[in-house]
C-alpha cells in the first residue's frame, strides 16, 4: 500500500508523512505540538494533522524585537493569522516569547561572524538554537512529537532516524536544518515532505485557510522587512575602504565596509564596466577584491574545507577515506556531486564541477550520493594554497 502525502495505515496504526519512510506507532502521536508562523506552509501542516483526526497544540515563536523601533519585526499579522487557523480547527494557540534568547544567541553569532569577515547563516542557527532548542526547553519537552511546516522529511535506517530531503527540490529546506542534533530530528514531523509547493498552496485554498493567499516570506527570519545592510550598519556602522581588482591590484572604487559584502556578490558594488564579482576580502585592511567578467576563474573553485563538522544522526563513514556525496554551499534547488575526505580535524569537499561563490562562514551541507539523506554540515573555509 503506497502512502500519500499524509496517510493513515489502518492495519498497523502507523503513519507515513509524504516521502517519509519513518513510520511510528500511533500512540506516539497522541500528544502533538505544531509550530505555526502565520504563513501558508505551517497552516497546511496543521490542516493535514487535523485531517487525520489529531488536535495539536499550536505554538507561535516570537523572536522579533518589537521594543526596538529601529529593528522591529512586527508579529501582529502573523499572530492574527495563526489565531484564525487555531480557531478554525478548535485548537489551542500559545505565543512563546524567545526574543531575548534569539538576540543573545543568534544575532550575537551573526554579528560576530560578519565582523570577522565571514558570511554567516542565521537561519541555520535559529533552527538549531531557538525553534528546536529554546522552544524545547520552554514547551516542546512536554510533547511526544513536534510538527513544522518545513519542506523536509525523515526516514529510518537500521533503527535510527535520519533527516531526509523533501519531494520539492526547489523548496527543500534540509540545508536550513543541517545543524540540528539527533534528539531534535527524532522528535520532528514534516507533513509537507511529500508535497510540491503548488500542492500546498492548492490545499490551503481548498481548505480556505486564513493564510491561503499570503505571499511566502523572504530573507533572514528575524529581519522581516528590514534591509540586511541596515541591520549590519546598526551594529557595525560604516568603514570606507578600497575595492581592488584582484588581477592587477588596482584600486577601482570604494565600499562602506567589507561586512556589507559576500563572496560571489555581483550587485550593489557601484562599479561600471562589469559585471564585477566579489572574490575575496581582507578584514584586517578592510579591502574588497573583485574580478570582472561572468567567466572569470576567480569566482569559481572546485574544493573547500569544512570545520567543526556536525553529524546529525551519526558518521556514516566510520572508516577513513574518500566518499561520494552530494552537497550544497547555499540555499538552492541543486545538489552538487562531489567527494568528501578527512582533512586534518575537518573535511575537504571536492567537486568535478566549478563551484561559484564559495563563501567562508556559510555552511557546507553534506548529503549521501543520492541526495536523499542529509548527513550534516560544517562551516566553510577555503582550502590552503
Amino acid at each position: 500500500m503506497k502512502a500519500t502525502a499524509m496517510q493513515r495505515i489502518p492495519q498497523t496504526g502507523y503513519f507515513t508523512f509524504g516521502k517519509v519512510e519513518l513510520t511510528l506507532p500511533q500512540k506516539y502521536f497522541m500528544n502533538l505540538a505544531a509550530l505555526i508562523s502565520g504563513g501558508v506552509d505551517s497552516a497546511v501542516a496543521v490542516h493535514l494533522l487535523c485531517e487525520q483526526g489529531y488536535k495539536p497544540d499550536l505554538f507561535y515563536i516570537r523572536i522579533g524585537m518589537d521594543t526596538d523601533d529601529g529593528l522591529s519585526c512586527t508579529a501582529e499579522e502573523d499572530i492574527e493569522l495563526a489565531t484564525a487557523t487555531a480557531r478554525k480547527y478548535g485548537l489551542k494557540l500559545e505565543v512563546v516569547d524567545l526574543q531575548q534568547e534569539y538576540w543573545d544567541r543568534v544575532v550575537a553569532y551573526t554579528i560576530d561572524k560578519v565582523r570577522q569577515g565571514f558570511t554567516p547563516n542565521p537561519d541555520v542557527m535559529c533552527n538549531k538554537l531557538i525553534k528546536f532548542g529554546c522552544f524545547e526547553e520552554k514547551a516542546g519537552h512536554a510533547y511526544d512529537r513536534i510538527a513544522t511546516g518545513h519542506y523536509a522529511s525523515t526516514c529510518e535506517r537500521e533503527g535510527k532516524v535520519w533527516l531526509a530531503t523533501a519531494k520539492d527540490p526547489v523548496k527543500d529546506q534540509t540545508d536550513f536544518l543541517a545543524q540540528i542534533d539527533y534528539l531534535q530530528v527524532s522528535r520532528l514531523l514534516f507533513p509537507l515532505g511529500g508535497l510540491m509547493k503548488q500542492e500546498v498552496r492548492e490545499t490551503a485554498l481548498a481548505a480556505r485557510l486564513p493564510s491561503a493567499r499570503r505571499k511566502d516570506s523572504q530573507g533572514i527570519c528575524f529581519l522581516g522587512k528590514i534591509n540586511y545592510n541596515d541591520f549590519i550598519r546598526r551594529f557595525l556602522g560604516e568603514r570606507p575602504g578600497a575595492i581592488v581588482e584582484l588581477e592587477s591590484g588596482r584600486e577601482i572604487g570604494t565600499h562602506k565596509g567589507f561586512w556589507f559584502h559576500t563572496i560571489g556578490q555581483r550587485k550593489g558594488l557601484g562599479l561600471s564596466g562589469g559585471p564585477w564579482f566579489v572574490v575575496d576580502k581582507d578584514p584586517e585592511k578592510n579591502l574588497l577584491f573583485v574580478s570582472r567578467g561572468y567567466d572569470t576563474v576567480h569566482q569559481y573553485g572546485r574544493k573547500f574545507r569544512l570545520t567543526d563538522f556536525h553529524f546529525i544522526t551519526e558518521n556514516p563513514w566510520p572508516e577513513a577515506g574518500e566518499q561520494e556525496i552530494c552537497f550544497k554551499i547555499r540555499h538552492t534547488d541543486q545538489f552538487l556531486p562531489g567527494v568528501i575526505r578527512p582533512a586534518g580535524t575537518g573535511y575537504e569537499v571536492e567537486s568535478p564541477h566549478l563551484i561559484q561563490g564559495i563563501a567562508p562562514g556559510q555552511f557546507g551541507v553534506i548529503y549521501d550520493r543520492e541526495a536523499r539523506l542529509c548527513i550534516g554540515s560544517g562551516e566553510i573555509r577555503r582550502c590552503p594554497g
